[in-house]
């Protein structure tokens, strides 16, 4: 390298995650909602948010921003149907500066964390995109019969989702 060479070294955004809390219910709602316009998310007003955010992680710049969120809902199984209880993966996003920079496999990798934390037998999760996040983390297509029934019968079959799946 020549003495006026030199050489740029980017860090990776900084950011932490962590259980969201009530008053986090108005960024998750701001955050998701692009993907809610491209129908890659169902619309989900902000109350909702709120009363259901201990489901969710948020990934957190150093100054407070929200830079993405993943709501984990856990079903118990009913009885006599042979399996443990198992978790549905949802409004999966990350702001659109911070997508690639890591912040979406942080909070997958929390996620299964969590999940194992609560001896979940094995998540499932819909998708409109590719899910290559998910197949990178062992997700696999799988029926929908296979998932929480409360959840499956959820789906809207016009959004023509794929249901993936991931054994812990």
């Amino acid at each position: 390298m020549s003495a006026t060479s030199a050489v740029v070294v980017r860090r990776a955004p900084t950011f932490h995650v962590r259980t969201a809390r009530p008053e986090d219910a108005a960024e998750l709602a701001a955050l998701s909602r692009p993907f809610v316009r491209s129908g890659a998310l169902r619309e989900r007003p902000v109350s909702l948010y709120a009363a259901h955010a201990a489901d969710f992680l948020v990934a957190e710049a150093p100054d407070g921003t929200v830079e993405g969120c993943v709501g984990l809902r856990v079903h118990s199984a009913a009885p006599g149907e042979g399996r443990g209880s198992v978790g549905v993966v949802y409004n999966f996003c990350v702001s659109g500066r911070r997508q690639g920079s890591g912040v979406g496999a942080a909070l997958l990798r929390a996620v299964l964390a969590r999940a194992r934390a609560e001896s979940l037998d094995a998540l499932f999760t819909a998708t409109t995109g590719g899910g290559g996040l998910f197949l990178r983390y062992g997700f696999v297509p799988t029926a929908v019969c296979l998932a929480p029934p409360s959840w499956a019968e959820s789906l809207d079959p016009r959004r023509n989702a794929r249901i993936l799946a991931r054994s812990l």
